[in-house]
């Protein structure tokens, strides 16, 4: 498997490795993930009033996401001295520490790694752009909104869970699915998979091809 190294890295990419600085020093992406789900997000500015809400939000909640075994990590192209005055400025705000390091993409390196530059809306400030990286560094979900719509942190979550989910139980998780629900057993491949799905009678038979399942 090999890192993307033109555009938006795509599922099933290796996440591009790099070194940057941080509002928790320097780090290197791949010793910092050390086996770890991550969740890299970018904003447009520091000091702009959606990322405020967006960061603060994340904060509030990164215990929850420490419980499932994931790291966050937030990105802009500003400089430490401005991540450092807007993270004291939110905890003043909003009473909310920002425990997880943000980095300071002055180059706008990192940013291009990941695609997260869009010209067409500004060439000098990144999207809202949410990668899930899971433990072996591999994409495995990526989501863009633009610069004026927050993010939907409970979906962020649930996104999370239902990648570990799947990959944990071999399933599959259907539309609106939240964790405790019924999951998707794959469909069968032949003829024998889909006669031993038969003997299965804790399976929910809608079709041949859609059963269902309790955890």
């Amino acid at each position: 498997m090999s890192e993307s190294t033109n555009g938006i890295p795509r599922i099933g990419d290796l996440a591009p490795d790099f070194k940057a600085n941080t509002t928790q020093g320097e780090l290197s992406f791949s010793e910092w993930a050390s086996g770890k789900w991550v969740i890299l997000f970018s904003h447009p500015a520091d000091f702009t009033p959606v990322c405020s809400t967006e960061l603060t939000e994340f904060a509030r909640r990164s215990k929850e996401f420490e419980g499932l075994d994931a790291k966050l990590i937030g990105l802009s192209i500003d400089s430490i001295h401005s991540h450092m005055a807007w993270r004291e400025n939110l905890k003043q705000i909003f009473d909310v520490e920002i425990s997880y390091p943000m980095i300071a993409d002055i180059d706008m390196r990192v940013s291009k790694l990941y695609g997260m530059l869009h010209e067409n809306t500004s060439a000098t400030a990144t999207v809202r752009a949410v990668f899930l990286i899971d433990p072996k560094r591999v994409v495995r979900a990526l989501v863009y909104y633009p610069m004026n719509v927050g993010r939907n942190i409970d979906e962020v979550k649930r996104l999370l869970q239902g990648l570990q989910t799947a990959d944990k139980h071999g399933c599959a998780c259907p539309v609106n699915w939240k964790p405790g629900e019924d999951v998707i057993v794959p469909p069968p491949k032949n003829e024998k998979e889909l006669a031993e799905r038969d003997s299965h009678k804790e399976y929910k038979k809608r079709d041949f091809y859609i059963r269902t399942k309790s955890l």
